[in-house]
């Protein structure tokens, strides 16, 4: 069984688990996911099964798009809902949303994150939930990401001293949309948390399309198999290019080849299906990952 799977993660649920449970429906132990959901969060859960499970990482490299609530007015130890509260500045008046829309376009395009404790970013071999767990805190590395798109969704709504308002990211892998909500609320002012979040989009697939645990149980119970993509969705980003039979034999050998084009990976097809995935090695290009 090859392909991948576009699940729609429920909350309650780790990724892992996710993973755990698909392998006893598919009664196959490879499988992999196209990046991590917490889980409280809900959304597309790219899968990865079989030979698959090779594309993992150019799955992982595509953006992805999200939906969620921010609240203005008390931060947790986790940066969203799940959290124990760690500070409280009450939102005594309304908000100018000009204001904050201005606020939100200024965490726009590349920006520097610092990972949240409760994550699973390893410093010194461990993971930072781990140190968390256990009540230390440790210096976290800096890290570069792209936010594509942050807009505010929905006006401001106001609950005793607190204060609400949806939005919709597209952001590069990497990003925690818990941190970004926080780095929102440090520049207006406010203690904040991510309440709540949908992710939309990854890897090319989409929420709408997504397919619960129990209903991809029910299909594989029933002989159906068309929940799995071909390995092809999974190239992303990459830029695809459609070899020759003889630039195929040459890749199939594991040689390199000469292409006239400038990109550092591509995703080489021969006629409608991937064949493998060349990498530039100075002016040829070398095969890093071979289906066929």
């Amino acid at each position: 069984m090859n392909g991948i799977i576009n699940l729609k993660k429920e909350a309650g649920m780790t990724s892992h688990d996710a993973v755990f449970k698909l392998r006893k429906i598919l009664g196959t132990k490879k499988i992999g996911h196209g990046g991590t959901l917490d889980p409280d969060v809900v959304g597309v859960l790219p899968i990865a099964v079989g030979k698959a499970t090779r594309m993992v990482e150019f799955m992982q490299d595509e953006g992805k798009v999200y939906e969620g609530e921010i609240t203005l007015g008390y931060s947790t130890t986790t940066e969203d809902a799940s959290g124990e509260v760690v500070s409280e500045t009450p939102v005594l008046s309304h908000l100018d949303e000009k204001l904050v829309d201005g606020a939100i376009a200024s965490l726009t395009g590349p920006i520097t994150q610092i990972p949240p404790m409760y994550s699973a970013v390893k410093v010194n071999g461990r993971k930072l939930y781990e140190y968390a767990r256990a009540g230390q805190e440790v210096e976290r590395p800096e890290r570069q990401v792209t936010i594509y798109q942050f807009e505010r969704t929905s006006p401001i709504s106001y609950e005793g001293h607190l204060a609400r308002f949806t939005f919709r990211v597209k952001c590069s892998k990497g990003t925690y949309i818990r941190t970004l909500s926080v780095d929102l609320g440090e520049k207006l002012g406010y203690a904040a948390h991510m309440s709540q979040l949908t992710r939309i989009s990854a890897a090319g697939l989409q929420l709408e399309d997504a397919l619960t645990l129990e209903e991809i149980a029910e299909k594989v119970e029933a002989g159906q198999l068309d929940f799995l993509y071909p390995l092809e969705i999974g190239t992303g980003d990459l830029v695809k290019v459609f070899l020759t039979q003889e630039e195929a034999t040459e890749v199939r050998f594991g040689r390199f080849i000469e292409l006239d084009q400038t990109e550092q990976e591509l995703a080489a097809f021969e006629d409608d299906k991937l064949l493998a995935i060349l990498e530039k090695r100075d002016n040829l290009y070398k095969p890093r990952k071979v289906f066929n």
